[in-house]
């Protein structure tokens, strides 16, 4: 037995199945990928750029990390994730750098909850130290007002 239907957004396909062996019932998510993209990644020594396939979920992961015990519903990462797959996709190019990626991210997080927006900057900007937080801390209060 299969029941499909698009999701709230439209932007997946829900399918419930049911093995006809053992009568468990699992649901899947298929998501629409409007283009092949590869994501372009420098180590910064000046070596080759590697480059791999975009993986929504990496952000997802991401995003999900950021905003962990934050009021932010899920609905709202998945229109945030969402809404940067389709930038990426639409681009227009074959190949994003990750640094635009990671700016995505910071623009979508900081529209979204402060502290899940500091969160990612300590990681992605690589935070060594107390001050780091404190000047970025003090640059977002400066913005929010």
């Amino acid at each position: 037995m299969k029941d499909s239907r698009p999701t709230e957004d439209n932007t997946s396909i829900r399918r419930r199945r049911q093995c006809e062996s053992c009568g468990a019932r699992f649901t899947t998510f298929e998501r629409v990928q409007l283009r092949e993209v590869l994501v372009v990644k420098n180590k910064g020594d000046g070596s080759e750029p590697r480059r791999e396939p975009f993986d929504r979920t990496k952000i997802e992961q991401s995003v999900a990390l950021a905003c962990r015990k934050r009021p932010v519903t899920q609905e709202r990462l998945d229109q945030l994730v969402t809404g940067i797959q389709r930038q990426i996709e639409t681009m227009g190019d074959g190949e994003v750098a990750s640094k635009v990626i990671g700016e995505m991210v910071m623009d979508g997080l900081r529209q979204l909850d402060s502290v899940a927006y500091i969160r990612f900057a300590s990681v992605y900007r690589d935070f060594s130290e107390a001050r780091d937080f404190e000047e970025f801390a003090s640059s977002v209060r400066e913005v929010a007002k």
